[in-house]
């Protein structure tokens, strides 16, 4: 696409904008069940206001922008005294859950490097249930995951199965509160144990769900300790813009103490240029998302939190007491919050999530990695709360029209086939079978996920990879 030779009036810009959302999933109406979080119309006007008087100023500089590092610092306060934290804690505003867990490893591989100089092969210890930004964040820093399993039950981490994984080259540990797939807190208490013990860094993620747990905590719930209060623990991450309802992108990365933090920090005068000194991954940082966050913790208070935390937690109860209700689904997991993920052993998850898709809603398909089975996941937040009913009963339509077709051919079975005799050919066969056109989106997931799921863990990193590579110019 060609810069225009003459600018367009902002009107026609504006237009060609909303045309090209006329295919964006309509999430304001309350039938996506992942990746977003409404505060509410009167809130979400003000966290966009906030947003906006910042947007031109940059974190990069708080010397010119002195306002910036007084919210920076106000919002990560807040959390590390909502999460356990003492005097000592400390933290730094982050673009998001994937940064934040990158600079928790980056400040353990460097305390790492500066205190156990022997270490030549750095690994990070995690469950399998772990989100995949440690996978990312390991790629990027050189470190090697270690995955130890779950328990198939509860889908909590194994303590016992972490301090065996524990080696000479363990840099960092790291469980979940709760874990993303299926809502539960990992035993955090006795995996601190471990940690301390063995003096290793332990990193808690609770970028989804940290703050509404710390909230449903305050309200009365029975809540696993995760946070500052369990000994051991090092560092946390947490998000605003998931249930602290803040504007994208905004996570807050939490440290034991500033000793733990220097590690994650950048500073460089070796140029001709000026000094850079970085918090963060990124240098140039918009002040919008963190003067967002500052808006969304001030004007909703915990009272707001409560309230939203109410109705979200109402909603999970019904959702949980419907799909328990319907005999061919099954529950994955005892959710500790408003994270649900379920499953079937007579039906394919995958064909009945296109089956919702064609009604409107959009779930998300989780796959088979570490033993489980394959899943729909269904993230819960205040947009839909009235929306639960209906849900269950288009759920239990789209089972009756799956169940009445024609049985498909069995994927795994094909892509089994494929694989006992690769060949140059092999990818392509994958590809087409998975239903894969480069350059376009899918009409339904349910082949490709079948597919993908049927795949060992790197070929379906790779097959996603090379159609990533095609979908984008």
């Amino acid at each position: 696409m060609p810069i225009p030779d003459h600018g367009l009036p902002a009107d026609d810009v504006l237009r060609a904008l909303e045309s090209y959302k006329q295919h964006d999933a309509p999430w304001r109406e309350g039938k996506l069940f992942a990746g977003v979080y409404d505060p509410g119309e009167q809130a979400d006007a003000l966290i966009k206001a906030a947003y906006t008087m910042f947007l031109g100023e940059n974190a990069l500089y708080p010397n010119y922008y002195p306002s910036l590092l007084r919210l920076e610092s106000e919002v990560t306060s807040s959390l590390a005294a909502l999460l356990g934290g003492d005097a000592e804690v400390v933290g730094s505003c982050t673009s998001g859950g994937t940064e934040s867990i990158m600079l928790a490893l980056k400040a353990a591989r460097d305390k790492a490097r500066a205190e156990r100089p022997e270490i030549a092969a750095p690994e990070i210890v995690l469950p399998h249930t772990a989100h995949a930004a440690f996978h990312k964040a390991a790629l990027y820093l050189g470190l090697r995951p270690v995955l130890t399993p779950f328990d198939p039950e509860s889908f909590r981490a194994i303590p016992e199965a972490i301090a065996q994984a524990i080696t000479p080259n363990t840099v960092l540990i790291a469980a979940s509160a709760p874990g993303y797939s299926h809502g539960v807190v990992d035993p955090i208490p006795a995996i601190g144990a471990i940690a301390l013990e063995r003096g290793i860094p332990f990193h808690v993620d609770a970028c989804v769900g940290g703050l509404q747990l710390a909230v449903m905590r305050s309200m009365g719930y029975e809540v696993p300790a995760f946070d500052f209060a369990v000994p051991g623990v090092t560092s946390i991450s947490v998000d605003m813009h998931k249930y602290g309802y803040a504007a994208k992108n905004a996570s807050v990365l939490l440290y034991r103490n500033r000793a733990l933090r220097r590690y994650a920090l950048f500073a460089s005068a070796a140029t001709t240029g000026y000094l850079v000194i970085n918090t963060t991954v990124l240098s140039s940082r918009t002040g919008g998302p963190i003067a967002a966050a500052w808006a969304a913790l001030q004007h909703l208070g915990m009272d707001g939190y409560q309230q939203i935390t109410r109705e979200v937690m109402g909603a999970t109860a019904q959702l949980l007491e419907g799909l328990r209700g319907i005999p061919e689904l099954r529950v994955l997991g005892q959710p500790d919050m408003s994270l649900v993920a379920f499953s079937s052993d007579v039906v394919d998850v995958f064909a009945l999530d296109d089956e919702l898709t064609r009604r409107g809603w959009a779930l998300q398909p989780q796959f088979h990695a570490g033993g489980g089975p394959a899943n729909l996941h269904i993230t819960v937040s205040r947009s839909n709360v009235p929306h639960i009913a209906a849900l269950l009963a288009d759920l239990r339509e789209a089972i009756a029209a799956v169940r009445a077709r024609p049985a498909a051919p069995a994927i795994h079975d094909e892509v089994a086939r494929l694989l006992a005799s690769p060949g140059p050919d092999t990818f392509a066969q994958l590809a087409a079978l998975a239903g894969i056109r480069p350059g376009s989106m899918p009409e339904g997931y349910a082949q490709i996920n079948g597919v993908l799921d049927a795949l060992p863990d790197d070929l379906a990193a790779l097959l996603l990879t090379e159609y990533l590579n095609t979908l984008y110019s």
